[in-house]
């Protein structure tokens, strides 16, 4: 899943980005309005973080800007500013979320994760697919009851094709889904992770299968590959 997050603050920005990416996400970091802007317009995100303090412009301002860009995707405003008017402010101009700094970057995740289980949000509370679950709260996977341990990247790969199960999913659209502009994908990264995802899910004896559809792209399916 990919984020887009703005911020200025370089020392909050490395501890939050590492943070996430940790946690599974993609992040892109801009520091300013104007790149904020550029990105939401050339790349597809599933949550936006927001500061309001930007160098160039003021997150208020940015913020409906945003939602015309990119109407479904859900924002979290992080800011400094606690007064009980600009919360209401956000909240009123689009905002679907308000975290005040400091933080604790469990929180955010926490919170990134819960309005994405809204209603024609990306995440359910529990993904499954034949006898593979997979829980948002804690990434934890099991295979017919049975926990099973994936990579960082390899989890998320598999999260990707359980929200799209049945639904062909290009190369192109797992790397914008998997990677920030900051971490591009080797020439073969996708073939090899995909691979790697493909034969866990065989060898611990999964009821999905993951199909390439050569020059078109990848699908989960229920059964045997």
């Amino acid at each position: 899943m990919r984020i887009l997050y703005i911020e200025d603050n370089e020392k909050l920005v490395l501890n939050t980005s590492a943070s996430l990416r940790d946690a599974g996400f993609a992040v892109d970091v801009v520091h300013t309005a104007e790149d904020a802007l550029h990105s939401a317009k050339s790349f597809a995100y599933d949550a936006i973080i927001l500061d309001l303090g930007l160098p160039d412009q003021d997150g208020f301002q940015v913020l409906p800007e945003l939602k015309t860009i990119t109407p479904q995707t859900p924002i979290i405003i992080c800011t400094a500013r606690d007064a009980l008017d600009d919360r209401i402010t956000g909240l009123n101009k689009g905002s679907d979320d308000y975290l005040v700094k400091p933080f604790a970057i469990a929180e955010l995740e926490a919170r990134i994760r819960a309005v994405l289980r809204r209603p024609g949000g990306a995440l359910g509370v529990t993904l499954t697919s034949g006898n593979v679950a997979f829980e948002t709260a804690d990434r934890s996977i099991t295979v017919g009851g049975q926990a099973i341990r994936f990579s960082k990247r390899e989890t998320a790969l598999l999260e990707l094709f359980l929200r799209r199960s049945d639904r062909v999913i290009s190369k192109e659209a797992i790397e914008n889904a998997l990677y920030g502009f900051d971490e591009p994908p080797t020439p073969n990264a996708i073939e090899v992770l995909t691979h790697r995802v493909r034969k866990k899910l065989v060898d611990c004896g999964a009821s999905i299968a993951i199909h390439n559809l050569r020059g078109i792209g990848y699908v989960l399916q229920i059964g045997e590959k």
